[in-house]
């Protein structure tokens, strides 16, 4: 049995969100970069999408086996695996000089992205078991997942412009070695609970295959449309193979995804809830940061300046005052005003004008949405992680990665057309470029906060308060020396 120390906890929870940082910084660093790409490596405009979709399909189809595998293999193992495989794909894509070595390299990322993001939650949640020191580590983890893609816009966009696309991808190479000599010194190998408590290979199958499926359909609507023979039939497939897998977890001895987890309210309430919010979320990072490019003129460091006010306030909410609220208050109460202030940032994206003032028009509605995320985030993964156990804490890590990625996807995708169709309507109708550009994005942004909405619906009704400790009953859970605290992980 070991033993580890505050100070070293604290160090490997750094250590987990870098690894974590790294993977979110993927899935945006590329975005302000594939104007660059295209011309270097020659892609058509279709095909330039496949630098995006080719991460996140297996990286969105990934997660819930992941999470899964890291409770049967060991969380420790399995994230330096994902590592490993990210950081190999990085050097790939760092390499390429063809199309389908790029599209090969960011495929291979996706995976290790997945193996690696999908424990992470997990292993944080078993490093701090007390509800003060828990509630704290989630906010950094908290602010690295809701702020990341935003740092990822203006790292992007500062390596492509300072030196040139391929450093987006080299960076991950220190950032990927550092990360797994820290885990291996400071993150205890707690062993899995062993593949005859779940190893379900037909259900690995079902359940991969329906989400690779439903992320790649959700990621070709743009190009398809909702109602073509491609979007319909696939998305058939895709939800029969996972009710197919829902069927088979309910009737099988030892299920990959025990169905007990969603029974929980918060469980559920909390993953259905950050799909929608980071659904509506979407659409300001990515809807937006067209408004400034496309609109306002801004070019890709300045797009990323731009959104520096709202991470900053994601990370002085996230990593200094979420931990206190959540204590104070109750992770539930916490939620919902930062929720409605995302709704509220939103709506206030909708009136933004062509003629458009950063100051006037857009500092407002980021620090809103900022303030709104930072609150919320945190709170949210406090209540999806409230029912798992021990031996379900990575597949609950797996889940709320997977209710972030796919919730984004499809918001991303529903978003994006909309905007579409009401642009195309606008300039058949006879408007000008801008405005008809500018009309589709505010149907977007009001789109995304009636998704807003109706999160902020669930959690009023669905979710259930967690009661937090007293000052007096924590005070009472502290060891009374440094050497007879809690391992980290016990060795089961």
């Amino acid at each position: 049995m070991s033993t580890q120390s505050d100070k070293t906890r604290w160090l490997a929870l750094y250590v987990l969100c870098a690894g974590m940082l790294m993977i979110v910084l993927d899935v945006t660093i590329v975005n302000v970069a594939l104007p660059t790409i295209q011309d270097s490596l020659g892609f058509s405009q279709s095909g330039l999408a496949w630098v995006v979709n080719a991460y996140l399909i297996p990286f969105g189809g990934l997660l819930l086996l992941a999470g899964r595998l890291g409770d049967l293999l060991g969380q420790r193992r399995m994230f330096l695996i994902g590592l490993g495989v990210f950081t190999a794909a990085s050097l790939l894509c760092a390499a390429a000089e063809n199309q389908a070595m790029l599209i090969g390299g960011r495929f291979f990322a996706g995976v290790g992205g997945a193996m690696a993001s999908a424990v992470i939650l997990g292993m944080i949640v078993t490093l701090f078991p007390q509800p003060r020191e828990q509630a704290k580590a989630i906010g950094v983890y908290g602010f690295v997942a809701s702020a990341g893609g935003s740092i990822g816009l203006l790292l992007g966009g500062a390596l492509t412009q300072a030196i040139n696309w391929h450093w987006i991808f080299i960076i991950n190479l220190p950032i990927g070695i550092a990360t797994a000599y820290g885990a291996l010194r400071l993150v205890d190998g707690r062993p899995g609970i062993g593949f005859k408590a779940g190893a379900d290979i037909p259900g690995a199958a079902l359940i991969t295959s329906s989400l690779m499926l439903g992320v790649y359909t959700i990621l070709g609507i743009s190009e398809h449309g909702w109602g073509s023979t491609q979007t319909l039939v696939l998305s058939a497939i895709s939800f029969v193979l996972g009710a197919a897998f829902v069927a088979r977890q309910a009737r099988i001895e030892n299920p990959l995804m025990p169905l007990r987890l969603f029974r929980s309210r918060n469980v559920a309430g909390a993953n259905t809830i950050q799909a929608l919010l980071v659904a509506g979320m979407f659409g300001m990072f990515f809807l937006g940061a067209l408004y400034l490019q496309r609109i306002l003129g801004y070019d890709a460091l300045q797009v990323g300046l731009a959104f520096l006010p709202a991470t900053i306030v994601m990370g002085t909410l996230s990593l200094g005052f979420s931990e206190k609220l959540i204590m104070r208050f109750g992770p539930k109460t916490t939620l919902i005003p930062g929720v409605i202030m995302v709704g509220i940032g939103l709506l206030l994206f909708a009136r933004t004008p062509v003629e458009g003032e950063y100051l006037a028009d857009l500092l407002a509605p980021m620090l809103l949405v900022g303030l709104g995320v930072g609150t919320a985030f945190p709170a949210l993964m406090t209540l999806a992680m409230s029912g798992a156990t021990p031996e379900d804490s990575g597949l609950a890590s797996g889940l709320v990665n997977t209710s972030m990625q796919v919730g984004g996807a499809i918001g991303l995708a529903v978003l994006a057309t909309l905007a579409t169709e009401r642009t195309d309507s606008q300039l058949a109708d006879g408007a000008g470029q801008l405005a008809a550009l500018n009309s589709g994005y505010h149907l977007a942004y009001v789109v995304g906060a009636v998704l807003v909405a109706i999160a902020t619906v669930i959690a009023v009704t669905v979710l259930k308060p967690v009661p937090m400790p007293s000052p007096e009953e924590m005070a009472a859970m502290q060891p009374e020396r440094p050497d007879e605290r809690e391992p980290a992980y016990s060795e089961a």
